[in-house]
C-alpha cells in the first residue's frame, strides 16, 4: 500500500479506517424505524447470455472488462439541485501503469443508462453512449509520443470520442457528438497536468447539463476478502480497501430534473429507476485494420451486462442464475423474487458469527430491490414509483432497479449510511459515491429495516468507510485518477 499513499499525497484525502467487522454505532438503532488480437482475421461470438456487473462477480464477463459494468449511482446534484446526476462504471481493477494499450471504451459495444419514470419495469429514456478510437501514428508502440498538454495535442496517439444519444418514445435523438474522452492517465511526465485534461473533457448540452466520459479512481470501496469466508471466518480480514489504486472507467451525465421526470413534472412526479446495461455485437473481427483502430463488428445486438442496486447480482443472486439475470431486462425480474424474499448471505453468517437470520419472507428486502419504499411496505414515503402522481399502479411491476426520489434535496452533511444513518437522501434512495453500500447492505440483509433487528446488526461492517482518493464537489465528481507513474 506504500505506493497507493504516495500517489495520494496531496491529491485525496484518506478516510479513517475501522479494525473490527462488528462494531456498535451510537444512535443507530431505531434508524431503521425512520425508513426503514489474437490470431488474424479470428472470428469471435459473444455469448448471447454474457455476464457483467459489479468487478468480475459473474463467470463469463470477467473475459471481457471492458463491458464489465462494476457500479451504477444517481443523486441530486449537490452543487447544482435543479439537476441529476447519473453515474455508471466499467473496467474494474485498471493497473494505472497497464500500457502500452492501457484502457479504452469498447467501439463495438453501447454503453446504456435507462430511466423509468412510471414503474412499469421498461426503459421510458435511454442515454446511450457509443466511442470511436484513432491512432496519429501507427509506427510507434507508444499511447502519447512526449508530454500532452492539450486534448488535441499531437503528442497524445491514441485518442477516443463518442456519440451521445436519448433514446425516448422508439425516437432516438444525438445530443452530442464527436465528443472527446479523457484520456488514460499515463504518468506524470507525459501528461503533467491530467486535471486540465479532464476538464477540457467535461462537455455543456443543449438545454442544460453535462456530459464526461474517460478514466477516474473507482469509486467503490470495500474489502473484498469478504469472499474468503466472510473476512477469514474469524474478522482478521476487514478493514483493507481492495480497490485502492485502481481505476475504471466512468461515464458521469447530468440533466435537469425535468428531462427525467414521468411528463416532465418532477414536482408531481419525483421518483425514478434507474439502471445501465451494455449491449455488444454477437460477433466481431479480429484482425488487420483500417488504420482507424476500429474492430469489424457485425450481426445483432445482444446485452451483456446489467447494473442496477449494487451487490444484487454479486451476493443476492446465486452463480446459476447470474448470467441469466444479466441478460434479462427488470420488466421479467419476477423469475429472481425467491432469491430475494430468501437469501443466502443471512443463513451463512449465521453459520459463521452465530448472528440469527431473520425469519423469510423477507419483504423488507422486496421493498429495497424491487419496489422502493413507502407506507405500504415499510410505513414510509421514500423512492417507491407509487409516489408519482401521474403512474398508473396498475401498470407498476416489481423490478431491481436504483429508485431516486428527486424531490429529496442533498445535504450538506451526508451520512455514509444513508437512510440507515438517517440521511434520506442515500442509499437505498439512489446512490451517491460516498455511500458505504457494503455497510448498509450487510445491515438490511441482516434485518435492519425490520421493527426489532438484532443488536449486532447494527455493528456489521467491512472496516472501510469510505475511499482512497477523495470525491471532487463538482462535475464529474469522481476522483482522478491514480497515475501510471506513481
Amino acid at each position: 500500500m506504500s505506493r497507493q499513499k504516495a500517489a495520494r499525497a496531496g491529491a485525496g484525502v484518506r478516510h479513517p479506517r475501522r479494525a473490527r467487522l462488528f462494531r456498535r454505532r451510537r444512535g443507530v438503532v431505531g434508524v431503521a424505524a425512520l425508513v426503514v488480437g489474437a490470431t488474424a482475421a479470428a472470428l469471435v461470438v459473444p455469448p448471447i447470455a454474457a455476464e457483467a456487473s459489479s468487478h468480475r462477480e459473474a463467470p463469463l464477463i470477467s473475459g471481457d472488462p471492458a463491458v464489465d459494468n462494476t457500479d451504477t449511482y444517481a443523486f441530486v446534484s449537490p452543487d447544482d439541485p435543479n439537476t441529476v446526476t447519473l453515474v455508471a462504471n466499467w473496467l474494474p481493477f485498471q493497473e494505472p501503469a497497464g500500457g502500452p494499450n492501457f484502457y479504452p471504451f469498447s467501439t463495438d459495444a453501447r454503453y446504456d443508462i435507462n430511466v423509468d419514470n412510471n414503474g412499469d419495469a421498461k426503459p421510458d429514456i435511454t442515454y446511450r453512449w457509443t466511442f470511436a478510437s484513432s491512432y496519429r501514428n501507427q509506427n510507434t508502440f507508444l499511447y502519447n509520443t512526449g508530454p500532452v498538454t492539450s486534448l488535441d495535442d499531437p503528442d497524445l496517439n491514441f485518442r477516443q470520442t463518442y456519440r451521445l444519444e436519448r433514446i425516448s418514445g422508439g425516437k432516438s435523438t444525438v445530443v452530442a457528438d464527436k465528443v472527446p474522452v479523457a484520456p488514460s492517465y499515463v504518468g506524470n511526465a507525459s501528461m503533467p497536468d491530467y486535471l486540465a485534461l479532464r476538464t477540457a473533457s467535461l462537455t455543456p448540452l443543449p438545454g442544460g447539463g453535462k456530459t464526461f466520459a474517460g478514466q477516474a479512481d473507482d469509486p467503490f470501496f470495500l474489502d473484498l476478502r469478504v469472499f474468503d469466508l466472510l473476512y477469514g471466518g474469524n474478522l482478521s480480514e476487514v478493514g483493507q480497501d481492495s480497490l485502492a489504486g485502481f481505476n475504471v472507467n466512468s461515464i458521469v451525465l447530468q440533466v435537469p430534473k425535468a428531462d427525467l421526470a414521468l411528463r416532465g413534472d418532477p414536482a408531481r412526479n419525483p421518483v425514478i429507476g434507474v439502471w445501465s446495461s451494455t449491449q455488444r455485437r454477437s460477433a466481431s473481427l479480429y484482425g488487420p485494420t483500417d488504420g482507424s483502430g476500429q474492430q469489424l463488428a457485425f450481426g445483432g445486438w445482444s446485452q451483456v451486462s446489467r447494473l442496477g442496486a449494487p451487490l444484487v447480482n454479486e451476493v443476492v443472486v446465486p452463480l446459476g442464475q447470474k448470467d441469466r439475470f444479466n441478460a434479462s431486462t427488470p420488466a421479467r425480474d419476477a423469475q429472481f423474487l425467491k432469491f430475494v424474499t430468501d437469501p443466502e448471505l443471512p443463513k451463512l453468517i449465521q453459520a459463521i458469527y452465530k448472528i440469527p437470520a431473520p425469519p423469510t419472507p423477507r419483504n423488507d428486502l422486496v421493498a429495497v430491490f424491487l419496489t422502493g419504499v413507502s407506507k405500504d411496505n415499510l410505513g414510509v414515503d421514500l423512492n417507491a414509483h407509487a409516489l408519482n402522481a401521474d403512474a398508473d399502479r396498475a401498470t407498476i411491476a416489481p423490478s431491481e432497479q436504483l429508485r431516486l426520489n428527486m424531490s429529496i434535496p442533498p445535504t450538506a452533511t451526508p451520512n455514509r449510511l444513508g437512510v440507515l444513518g438517517g440521511d434520506t437522501a442515500g442509499y437505498p434512495n439512489g446512490r451517491r459515491l460516498g455511500d458505504d453500500v457494503v455497510d448498509i447492505s450487510l445491515q438490511a440483509v441482516e434485518g435492519a429495516l425490520l421493527p426489532k433487528p438484532p443488536a449486532a446488526v447494527t455493528g456489521l461492517g467491512d472496516g472501510v468507510d469510505g475511499p482512497d482518493v477523495r470525491f471532487r464537489g463538482w462535475f464529474p465528481y469522481v476522483g482522478l485518477p491514480t497515475s501510471g507513474s506513481s
